[in-house]
C-alpha cells in the first residue's frame, strides 16, 4: 500500500502527529520498532500548550482520570514518607522546578493575563507519558490511523515524488515520512540533517525501584556536594545526576543499567547508605543538547526528539515534541489534499525551531546551576532568592508552562492576540472555543455585532468552520481566525471591519477560497 504520509515512531509524538494528519484527511502509517508501549519511566508532566492541544481534540476527561489517579500515587508516596519517619511537612503547592529548586504555586501572581483565561485546563498538569500514549493510541486507532507495531525502519529513498521505506517488515511507500523515531532517530542520520549542539556534562539515572535506607533522604529535590538528585514524588522514584563529563561508559543507552551501577550512583550523589534491591524501570540520560538546523529536507521532515535533544530537567521534551506534532499535522495535511502549496510546510521550521532553541538554552541554564563547584552555587543561591519572590516565580512559571510562546505571522495587524494561543472563549450558548476545535479545521469566530461579512469565510468552508455568537469577555475581538493548531491567525477589534487582512489570512493558511463554497458544518 502507499499512503500519504509515513511516520516513524509510535510514541506519543508520532501518535499525536498521526491524529492530527487524520483529521486533515491524510491517509498514514504509525511504524514503532516497540511492541508495547516502552513502560520505562520518563516525562511526568504536560505544560499549558500541550493540555491545550488535547483539550481542543476533546481529551479532557481522559487526563483528567489519568491524572487523578497519578495524584493517588503522590499521596501514597507522602504517606509511606511519614510511616517511616521521613519529613512530616506539608509542602507548599507545586509549580514546577528550575535546576532543582521548588517553584511554589502560593507565590504565583494570580492577576497575571497570561495565566487567566485557560478555561477547564487550569487543574491539569500531572500526565505520565505511558499514560498519554495509551490515550492517543486509543484516538489513532478511532480515527483510523495504523500503527505497525514491531516494524523498524531501516533505510529510505526520496525521489523527489515519493518516499520508499525499507522496514524489517518489508517496504512501505508514501508521499512524505516523517521522523519521530527519538534522539537517535535514523531517519535524521540517514537523511544527513546536521545535528550541532554542545556535549554532555553530566550522566543522570531516572529510576523506580525498591531500596532500603531512603529513609534518611530528602523529598523532592536536592543539591548535595557532588551533584543533585530527586527523591520522589512517586513511591521508589529516584532521579540522581552526577557531573562526570557523561561518561561514555555508563551514558550508553544500550547497556542496561545494573543494579550495582545505579546504587553507585545514588550513594555518590546523595553521600548515603541506600541499598537497590531491584529496579523496576530504569533510563540513563545525559545532558547532550543538539537541534536539527532546518526540520526538512525534500520530502522528509522531523518531529520530537528526532529534531532536538536535551536533558528532561524541567519537563520540556514531552511537550516540545507534542507541539511540534500540532504544529506539523495540519498544514502536512493540507499541502497532501492540495488545499496548501508547499511553502507552508516552511512555516513548520520557521515557528517550531525556536521555540527548540530556547529549550535548550533553558535546559544548559539548569545544569550551569546544578553544577557542584563554588561559582555555580553562588549562582544558584542568587537564582533561589528570585524565586521565592511573587515576581521571580510568576517569570520562572511563565516559561516552565510554555504560555509565553508566540508566532511571527505573516502580515500581522498588530492585535496582541495574533501568534499566540486562542483565549478559551465561552460563547453565549455555553459552550467553549475548544469545543469547536475537535475536528481539526480552521474556526473564524464573528462576534454578533461585528461588521465582518458573516458569508467572508464561505470559500474556506470545507477547512475553516464559521461561528457567529456573543463572547463573554470585554476585552474580546471582534473576529478573530483561528487555525487548526489553535494559533490566532487574525484578529479584528470590534469597531473594525478588517476584511482585506482576513482574506490575506486565509489565504496564507488554509490555501485559495473553492470555487464553489462548501457547506459549513
Amino acid at each position: 500500500m502507499s499512503y500519504d504520509v509515513v511516520v516513524a515512531g509510535g510514541g506519543p509524538v508520532g501518535l499525536m502527529l498521526a491524529c492530527e494528519l487524520r483529521l486533515g484527511g491524510a491517509s498514514v502509517v504509525v511504524l514503532e520498532r516497540l511492541t508495547e508501549i516502552d513502560p520505562t519511566l520518563k516525562a511526568g508532566a504536560l505544560n499549558t500548550p500541550s493540555v491545550e492541544a488535547l483539550y481542543r481534540r476533546g481529551l479532557l476527561p481522559e487526563l483528567k482520570e489519568v491524572q487523578a489517579r497519578a495524584m493517588e500515587l503522590v499521596q501514597a508516596f507522602m504517606r509511606k514518607q511519614a510511616s517511616t519517619g521521613g519529613p512530616r511537612r506539608t509542602p507548599p503547592r507545586f509549580a514546577g522546578h528550575f535546576a532543582g529548586m521548588m517553584l511554589s504555586a502560593d507565590l504565583l501572581d494570580a492577576e497575571d493575563p497570561d495565566l487567566s483565561g485557560r478555561g477547564p485546563i487550569t487543574e491539569i498538569g500531572l500526565v505520565p507519558q505511558q499514560q498519554l500514549e495509551q490515550i492517543l493510541a486509543v484516538r489513532a486507532a478511532e480515527l483510523g490511523v495504523e500503527v505497525r507495531r514491531g516494524v523498524e525502519v531501516t533505510g529510505f529513498a526520496d525521489d523527489g515524488e515519493q518516499v520508499t521505506v525499507t522496514t524489517t517488515g518489508g517496504p512501505v511507500h508514501g508521499r512524505w515520512l516523517v521522523g519521530c523515531d527519538g534522539g537517535r532517530s535514523t531517519v535524521r542520520k540517514l537523511a544527513g540533517f546536521e545535528f550541532p549542539g554542545t556535549d554532555p556534562e553530566i550522566t543522570a539515572y531516572q529510576a523506580v525501584a525498591e531500596m532500603e535506607g531512603t529513609e534518611h533522604l530528602g523529598v523532592g529535590w536536592q543539591a548535595t556536594p557532588t551533584g543533585i538528585y530527586s527523591h520522589g514524588p512517586v513511591p521508589g522514584r529516584i532521579l540522581v545526576a552526577r557531573f562526570d563529563g557523561g561518561a561514555p561508559g555508563r551514558a550508553d543507552k544500550t547497556t542496561p543499567v545494573t543494579t550495582e551501577e545505579l546504587q553507585d550512583a545514588v550513594r555518590y550523589v546523595t553521600g548515603s547508605g541506600v541499598v537497590v534491591k531491584e529496579i523496576t524501570s530504569v533510563t540513563r540520560f545525559t545532558d547532550n543538547a543538539r537541534q536539527a538546523t532546518t526540520y526538512r529536507l525534500g520530502r522528509v521532515l522531523l518531529a520530537g526528539d528526532a529534531a532536538h535533544v536535551h536533558s528532561p530537567f524541567g519537563g520540556q521534551g514531552l511537550n516540545l515534541g507534542l507541539g511540534d506534532a500540532v504544529n506539523l499535522g495540519w498544514k502536512l495535511a493540507a499541502v497532501v489534499r492540495g488545499q496548501a502549496p508547499e511553502g507552508l510546510l516552511d512555516t513548520y521550521t520557521r515557528e517550531r525551531h525556536p521555540i527548540g532553541a530556547w529549550v535548550l538554552d533553558w535546559t544548559r541554564a539548569q545544569i550551569a546551576l546544578m553544577r557542584p563547584d563554588a561559582h555555580a552555587r553562588a549562582a544558584r543561591a542568587v537564582v533561589a532568592d528570585l524565586l521565592g519572590t511573587v515576581t521571580g516565580t510568576t517569570y520562572f512559571v511563565k516559561k516552565i508552562s510554555g504560555v509565553w510562546q508566540r508566532y511571527d505571522m505573516p502580515g500581522d495587524s498588530g492585535h496582541p492576540l495574533v501568534g499566540r494561543s486562542a483565549p478559551d472563549y465561552e460563547f453565549e450558548d455555553g459552550s467553549r472555543l475548544a469545543d469547536h476545535l475537535h475536528d481539526g479545521r480552521g474556526l473564524l469566530v464573528r462576534q454578533s455585532g461585528s461588521r465582518l461579512d458573516g458569508a467572508a469565510a464561505d470559500g474556506h468552508g470545507d477547512r475553516v468552520g464559521t461561528l457567529t455568537t456573543a463572547i463573554g469577555e470585554p476585552h474580546a475581538p471582534g473576529a478573530l481566525l483561528v487555525r487548526p493548531d489553535g494559533v490566532v491567525a487574525w484578529a479584528e477589534d470590534p469597531d473594525a471591519a478588517d476584511a482585506e487582512g482576513l482574506a490575506n489570512a486565509l489565504e496564507t493558511w488554509f490555501g485559495a477560497p473553492a470555487d464553489v463554497p462548501a457547506t459549513l458544518g
